[in-house]
């Protein structure tokens, strides 16, 4: 009877969350590139601020979005306010949850970890975990670069009928319900993991709360302290923190809305921050703004002097699942349209939703920040489709006036 009524919780939840979403990565849908029509030897930033106004939608109450261009230099553009209350304006410096945002940036931790040597991509849950935490056969064998890659075959989240009955109260208060995932007892799934047939890259928040529970096991810290000395102090990202409350910008934040969720909570009102204190800080507990964003992009675009760190960033950036769309690397996905590669991620969270992504081979970057929900995230990957037409016309413009 318990197995029946497990199974039946489990078809529910899989069936609302494939339904509803389930606040961790959507691939989004770029937009075909309008064709540029600039007149030859006009700077290409200007043409940017033309055409982007008019894709962004009234999607959410603010929205800033940063972009690299390809002769590295940072623009922004604002859009709203941070909530209704204050009606600040928002800019390349107001603070925003970004979600899932935050497994990219403990997947580069634990690169540094590896580059290191303190860890080894090929170290398995059997040794990376207490010996008191049951495994399973299937289990034992997950490595760590299973884990960051989401090639593990792990869940995105326990299916059960607390996650169930959770889940539920979140469509009506938007509430919180990854608690059990936040929690120690999320390690206590692996003791029943059977690895799915298919090996396909699965997503899988429950990876990356086991991810926290590993990297404080072996190091003594938690995830986001070693992001923090990692790769935070060293890249200056100064207005980046899992603990927001201690920036100073944390009271001027843009307040979450809802938006495409929470399903039974109109559109535009107000949803409950979501607060992480245990595994789940690092899969999705981070707050950071626009430019600190950027910041961490161009450090995947050009050297940082540190060579340690420059081999933790060659390591994620590699592909490890190859396919034309969400090709898997470490916490970051490619997608691939004809001669360009978009690598990227996305996260959302609350009233949140969030996209950084990097063309490497071009030297473009864009982040994308919004204080709504909205599944509608493909704004950052048009912004790089249409930055590569500008781009192309400087060239046609280039070879004209040589002949």
């Amino acid at each position: 009877m318990k197995n029946a009524s497990r199974r039946l919780s489990t078809l529910l939840l899989g069936f609302m969350l494939a339904g509803c979403g389930t606040l961790s990565n959507v691939a989004p849908e770029a937009e075909v590139p309008q064709k540029a029509q600039r007149a030859c030897g006009k700077p290409a930033t200007r043409d940017i601020e033309q055409w982007l106004p008019a894709m962004v939608e009234e999607q959410s109450p603010g929205m800033v979005v940063g972009v690299i261009d390809a002769s590295n230099q940072r623009h922004y553009w604002h859009f709203g306010i941070t909530d209704t209350e204050h009606k600040k304006p928002v800019n390349e410096h107001t603070l925003f949850a970004v979600g899932s945002l935050s497994k990219g940036m403990t997947a580069e931790a634990t690169a540094m970890l590896v580059a290191q040597g303190r860890l080894h991509w090929s170290d398995t849950l059997e040794t990376l975990l207490p010996p008191s935490v049951a495994l399973s056969r299937d289990a034992k064998k997950i490595t760590l670069l299973q884990l960051v890659t989401h090639t593990s075959g792990l869940p995105r989240q326990n299916m059960d009928l607390p996650m169930l009955t959770a889940f539920i109260r979140y469509l009506g208060n938007g509430e919180n319900f990854y608690s059990h995932l936040d929690s120690d007892d999320v390690v206590a799934d692996l003791a029943d993991f059977s690895k799915p047939g298919n090996a396909e890259p699965r997503y899988s928040n429950l990876g990356y709360a086991v991810l926290d529970y590993v990297l404080r096991y072996q190091t003594g810290q938690r995830a986001d302290q070693l992001v923090q000395s990692l790769i935070f102090d060293p890249l200056g990202m100064h207005n980046s923190s899992f603990t927001p409350k201690k920036l100073k910008s944390y009271p001027l934040r843009a307040i979450g809305h809802a938006g495409s969720q929470p399903k039974f909570i109109p559109r535009g009102q107000v949803v409950p921050d979501w607060q992480f204190t245990g595994n789940m800080l690092g899969a999705g507990g981070l707050y950071t703004d626009t430019a600190d964003l950027l910041t961490f992009a161009a450090a995947h675009l050009a050297s940082t002097g540190d060579a340690t760190l420059d081999k933790a960033i060659h390591d994620t950036m590699q592909v490890y699942y190859p396919r034309d769309k969400e090709a898997a690397n470490i916490a970051w996905v490619t997608d691939t349209y004809g001669e360009q590669s978009i690598t990227y991620q996305v996260g959302y969270i609350g009233g949140y939703s969030s996209y950084i992504g990097i063309d490497r081979v071009n030297h473009f970057a864009v982040v994308v920040l919004q204080n709504s929900f909205t599944w509608q995230n493909n704004l950052g990957h048009s912004v790089l489709r249409q930055m590569l037409e500008e781009q192309s016309q400087a060239a046609t413009c280039s070879v004209n006036a040589a002949a």
